[in-house]
């Protein structure tokens, strides 16, 4: 009877810890982050976001369900980060999950807020078929909507909630200036870039030839491809902006290739001698990397003429960043004719970083030269390493107070271009400019997030040895941990058994 009542009493004990741990469990949300990249942490800035807020704020998310592992995954980590959102809100962050494939007029509803679907490739019965899966969100503050139309698995979700929830709270962007005037590339042409931008900033055209012009009001400038002679007043006009403590980001073009003519030639704007006065060199010469991006040439085989991809050394493919905010989650970026840059100032007032450069097996070319797409390459073409392609300069360029400046020695990088010859750029391209702009323009700490996602660990690119730790590791540990604890299981009950038969036992 007494052992009766000990289980009943021990049951009734579990079950009162299972229901507390499960009240304590609905109300307070609690994870341990042991990710290297941390990445269901959340960071300052988001944190900083959630407690200005002053409305409650509703999101939406338009999810399907019964879906594939690595998509049902985002929805649990979708789920498991609006939690931690309104938990650090204290309540001002709400949300619902809607499936819009329960019924026709949800799926009409999630349409019509934006949230179009997209065809993702299911196996089913050891077949591969298309469905229609919905993976979107809705976030509202006020009357003020912003729509997140497709949630990739491994994306950046802190980056696309943060921002959208950032964009509809703030209520004066800061102000970016592009420069014009000189030939510069105009932000039509960099569609990518632009769209980025314009979440958290105002972005307009300035032209220092016009004498009423406030430069005061940006944070930022920001020089993209000028090809005219830049004048020497304009220059003290920009001097005079970065002694107030404010930021220039520069991608310029030192050389240029025309791939018509298979000629390379020198640029000079001005820009290139006034860099020089801060420490900054970039050199009128073609870098050359065996790490390379591709060109499409026409081949002829018999009466046959078709196309190949050839590597073509001067598009260097950049996969070397240090490890800056300006430059952090880069993996790699394609330049086109990029120039080597140099830092020759003395000044001790002025710090000089490398942000990126090439890899160990590079080279430079000097101007004026003729490329020949069909070069036999050899080693010897490539004598040089880590060439610094993008730098910046930190301290009193200009002035006595402390600034910032990013030079980018190719400046075709960011550009879409625009009607028929518009294209894709790698994400990447886009994110090395934006970024960097980012860094020198916001305080918020939101670049941190951007390229903040899930890294990608797959175990075909991992080495032999510790691919077959792993297989081992993961088949032989339970049976270890159950051996193990059957033998303390024995070890204890023998114990147990020798001390019931000493005589003095009770």
């Amino acid at each position: 009877m007494k052992n009766k009542k000990s289980i009943l009493t021990y049951i009734l004990l579990m079950a009162g810890v299972i229901i507390l741990v499960n009240i304590l469990a609905d109300r307070l949300f609690l994870r341990l982050d042991f990710t290297a990249d941390k990445r269901y942490t959340l960071s300052p800035a988001t944190k900083d976001i959630l407690h200005s807020l002053n409305q409650t704020v509703t999101v939406t998310a338009y999810i399907s369900e019964e879906l594939p592992a690595n998509f049902s995954q985002l929805r649990r980590d979708f789920k498991e980060l609006l939690i931690e959102y309104s938990n650090r809100s204290k309540g001002n962050v709400m949300f619902e999950f809607i499936n819009p494939n329960k019924d026709e007029s949800t799926e009409q509803k999630s349409m019509q807020e934006g949230i179009n679907p997209v065809l993702i490739n299911v196996r089913e019965k050891d077949q591969i078929k298309q469905q229609k899966a919905y993976m979107g969100a809705v976030v509202h503050y006020g009357d003020k909507k912003e729509v997140i139309p497709f949630i990739q698995p491994g994306a950046a979700l802190e980056y696309a909630l943060s921002t959208s929830i950032k964009k509809m709270t703030i209520d004066n962007k800061p102000k970016l200036g592009f420069l014009e005037g000189h030939g510069e590339t105009s932000p039509n042409s960099m569609v990518q870039v632009m769209q980025a931008l314009y979440v958290l900033y105002d972005v307009e055209n300035v032209n220092l030839k016009d004498s009423s012009a406030n430069l005061n009001k940006y944070k930022t400038l920001v020089i993209v491809n000028p090809k005219d002679t830049i004048p020497p007043s304009q220059f003290a006009k920009l001097d005079e902006f970065l002694s107030t403590g404010k930021n220039i980001y520069i991608a310029m073009n030192r050389v240029d290739g025309n791939f018509q003519t298979a000629t390379g030639t020198e640029v000079n704007t001005g820009l290139e001698k006034w860099l020089e006065t801060k420490g900054v060199r970039v050199n009128p010469n073609f870098i050359v990397d065996m790490n390379c991006g591709s060109v499409m040439v026409n081949q002829q085989q018999g009466a046959m003429t078709f196309q190949s991809s050839m590597k073509f050394p001067y598009l260097p493919l950049i996969t070397k960043f240090a490890p800056t905010p300006a430059t952090k989650g880069l993996t790699s970026v394609l330049l086109q004719f990029a120039s080597s840059i140099d830092f020759v100032s003395t000044r001790k007032d002025l710090t000089f970083t490398s942000l990126a450069t090439t890899s160990d097996k590079a080279g430079t070319e000097n101007p004026p030269l003729r490329f020949n797409i069909n070069r036999n390459w050899q080693q010897r073409d490539f004598p040089l390493s880590n060439l610094t392609v993008a730098g910046l300069v930190t301290g009193r360029i200009a002035g006595s107070q402390n600034a910032k400046m990013i030079v980018v020695s190719d400046a075709d990088f960011p550009v879409n271009g625009e009607g028929q010859q518009a294209r894709q750029i790698p994400p990447d391209n886009m994110n090395f400019i934006v970024n960097a702009i980012d860094w020198l323009s916001d305080d918020t700490g939101l670049i941190d997030l951007r390229t903040k996602e899930v890294s990608s660990r797959p175990l075909d690119q991992m080495e032999d040895g510790k691919k077959a730790l792993i297989k081992y590791l993961n088949f032989l540990l339970p049976v270890i941990l159950i051996i193990g604890y059957g033998f303390v299981r024995w070890q204890f009950r023998r114990n147990l058994r020798i001390k019931r038969m000493n005589e003095n036992y009770i």
